[in-house]
């Protein structure tokens, strides 16, 4: 059984560029690096969509998944302090009478 092999993404992003950038034959590349076509081709495709931002890595998301993230949880607070303030003003109101 082989073990899988996992790529930086540096290079990742050096793969795309030699046959993007340097014109160089894909199978050439593939041959030069070890790696399968259909993985270069998936790379390139990803690199096409996402440009240097395509391979954020294992437990790294992308800038616009990070501010999403982000905004989740802040709303998620914001829910939070509003129900708080709701029962205090409940409370509060309660006294009075």
């Amino acid at each position: 059984m082989r073990k899988r092999r996992s790529f930086s993404q540096e290079f990742k992003i050096e793969a795309v560029r030699m046959v993007v950038k340097q014109g160089r034959d894909l199978f050439q590349v593939c041959e030069d690096l070890e790696i399968r076509p259909d993985m270069l081709r998936k790379w390139i495709r990803k690199f096409e969509d996402d440009g240097n931002h395509a391979f954020p890595g294992s437990g790294h998301l992308k800038p616009e998944d990070e501010e999403v993230r982000r905004l989740h949880r802040e709303v998620e607070r914001l829910r939070m302090e509003r129900d708080i303030l709701k029962k205090a003003v409940a409370i509060c109101s309660g006294r009075r009478r």
